[in-house]
């Protein structure tokens, strides 16, 4: 959508007038000058800023157990709703309704279901996880609340390292932002004393009106002796569609115990 000209001064001079600052800019080169501040302002301003989203996904998951590969429904109401629907063949095998407070989850091979906290997305995951978290994974998002006065910054393979300035015992962690964007090229977190290591890296992005989006995304999961892999593929994208979130758990299926 194109705004007036007035509009967009007016915005423009709204935001210069709380404080925005400086947002660096775009380069295909890192700029070892930019501070932790700017680069993670940049990276908050690369938040795309639909309200709905729809999309189709392949999706590749592999534990120690087995491998598949399903397609994927994507709805999205920005900070609102993540709705998903896994498919094999036209034949549902399972939903996810995820909301700032809830996750409900039913599989209809073995006729299971999940109504309640984070914890089972955090269990997949093998870290704690949010909507907020959920969210910016989906979207190419820093899922790490960065501080920017216990932050440090560096180029490193031409993209900005953002890490702690000291690492905290049980939860290293690092964020690889690409200069071209300021999207999340890569993340990293370990948890020593429970054998965990989840990262996150994207592939390339694509860029649908103002906003980039992810196209790849590959997702590593560890802890003691077991791995689990996600890859996520983007097929289509639709911005500002209108999307409906259904879901009801069948009755008769039995509940996930945690």
């Amino acid at each position: 959508m194109k705004y007036p000209v007035i509009l967009l001064a007016a915005c423009v001079y709204l935001l210069s007038s709380c404080g925005a600052g400086n947002v660096a800019k775009t380069s295909s080169t890192a700029n070892a000058a930019l501070s932790v501040k700017e680069i993670m302002a940049a990276h908050k301003m690369a938040s795309p800023t639909f309200s709905t989203l729809a999309a189709r996904l392949q999706v590749v998951y592999e534990d120690d157990s087995k491998l598949q590969s399903i397609t994927v429904s994507l709805r999205m109401e920005k900070d609102k709703t993540i709705w998903i629907k896994a498919s094999l063949l036209g034949i549902t095998l399972s939903k996810v309704l995820i909301t700032p407070d809830r996750v409900s989850y039913y599989e209809t091979i073995g006729n299971t279901y999940f109504d309640g906290d984070f914890s089972l997305l955090s269990m997949w995951l093998g870290t704690e996880i949010n909507f907020e978290k959920a969210q910016a994974i989906l979207l190419g998002q820093s899922i790490f609340n960065v501080d920017t006065t216990t932050y440090t910054s560096k180029v490193y393979q031409n993209k900005y390292q953002v890490a702690p300035k000291k690492q905290p015992l049980d939860f290293i962690h690092y964020l690889l932002l690409h200069p071209q964007n300021y999207k999340v090229a890569s993340g990293s977190l370990s948890q020593p004393s429970e054998k965990r290591l989840l990262t996150i890296r994207y592939g390339d992005y694509q860029k649908i009106g103002d906003d980039f989006y992810p196209s790849d995304i590959l997702i590593n999961a560890s802890e003691e002796d077991s791995n689990t892999k996600i890859e996520l593929n983007y097929k289509d994208i639709d911005l500002n569609v209108s999307v409906s979130f259904p879901f009801t758990i069948p009755e008769g299926y039995e509940e996930i115990q945690l």
